[in-house]
């Protein structure tokens, strides 16, 4: 019987409706290992879950029986979910619209897991426009601006 053997890593990106900064540090890290558990339950890889106040990476080793999108869709449902049902804060949270999602090779995982995990550091130089548009440029996807996040500068 013959198996099916593969090799996908992607990255999602996506942002908190309106870019608030409402992933509140005392709680995030509490949200991404919920995000890693719902990666897990689909039977996919979490390889880092890491973001900011107002946006989230997300890395997984991806089985082709799961699409990108029924992934990012469940991530994206289940945690605000679980945001709004721990009253994490006052107001209902919600992902944007949208996402992105990029794909690596096998010798690209630790170059990619740094960049996540550096996420803090990495802001302190960079918005995340400018940071989300370095994406879009450097996998060469064509894209008109007003279908991109709402931009809060």
């Amino acid at each position: 019987m013959a198996g099916t053997f593969s090799q996908i890593y992607i990255q999602y990106v996506f942002a908190v409706k309106g870019r608030k900064n409402l992933l509140q540090k005392p709680w995030r890290d509490e949200v991404f290992k919920y995000m890693a558990g719902i990666i897990k339950g689909k039977n996919q890889k979490p390889i880092i879950v890491n973001g900011v106040a107002d946006h989230v990476h997300v890395f997984v080793g991806l089985k082709p029986a799961m699409s990108i999108s029924d992934l990012v869709r469940d991530i994206k449902n289940n945690s605000s979910n679980f945001i709004n049902e721990q009253k994490f804060i006052k107001e209902k949270f919600s992902w944007q619209e949208g996402y992105g999602a990029f794909s690596y090779a096998h010798s690209q995982i630790e170059n990619v897991y740094q960049y996540i995990a550096n996420q803090e550091e990495h802001h302190k130089k960079k918005t995340f426009k400018e940071e989300y548009l370095d994406f879009l440029q450097k996998f060469e996807i064509e894209y008109n601006e007003k279908y991109l996040f709402e931009w809060m500068d």
